[in-house]
């Protein structure tokens, strides 16, 4: 039994060292393109924009 607490102990860190491995591995890509000063200005722009816009969708959405 107590074999089995180790093991159910265990899934939280799996999962936490999983998603932070797959994050990485995506944002591994966008890494590459702030090497380049035009890719980097329009990534800077595009993700501000997608801020902004989500910002936006959220707050009329709840009705402020």
């Amino acid at each position: 039994m107590n074999d089995f607490w180790n093991n159910i102990s265990r899934y939280p860190r799996f999962f936490i060292s999983s998603l932070i491995g797959l994050i990485l591995v995506i944002l591994a890509p966008f890494k590459n393109l702030f090497k380049v000063s035009k890719l980097r200005i329009v990534l800077i722009l595009s993700l501000v924009t997608l801020i902004t816009v989500l910002y936006l969708i959220l707050r009329s959405m709840v009705g402020l």
